[in-house]
């Protein structure tokens, strides 16, 4: 798993992105479950992710975080980027961040697709 660490802090909540290939949805709880043996990322508040599998289309979890999955899949849509696995970390800082919390949702994607190079 690839980690891109914390990307931005918004009202105390802080986000990071994480990345890698997964062909299958074995491989993506695999990864998921390698993300939380850290405890930081075990203890965050949501971990949402989405992929697009190149034979079993597209997987997506919101873990708390109603959309955010979505949001996720249609940058990996847009990118054409497939059987790679995106997860965005948030660790809630006590306000609601409201519909600002996509746009950072869409930061976090965005600089892990640069850093990729796509």
């Amino acid at each position: 798993m690839h980690r891109l660490g914390q990307i931005l802090n918004d009202r105390g909540s802080k986000y990071a992105v994480s990345g890698c290939p997964a062909r299958s949805r074995a491989e993506v709880d695999a990864a998921l479950k390698a993300l939380k043996r850290d405890k930081a990322y075990a203890k965050a508040t949501h971990n949402t992710w989405a992929v697009l599998l190149s034979d079993g289309g597209p997987l997506k979890g919101d873990d708390g975080e109603a959309g955010a999955g979505m949001v996720i899949l249609r940058m990996l849509e847009r990118e054409g980027l497939e059987d790679h696995l995106i997860v965005v970390t948030r660790w809630y800082g006590g306000k609601h961040l409201g519909g600002d919390r996509f746009r950072h949702v869409q930061t976090c994607v965005r600089a892990y697709l640069d850093a990729l190079g796509t």
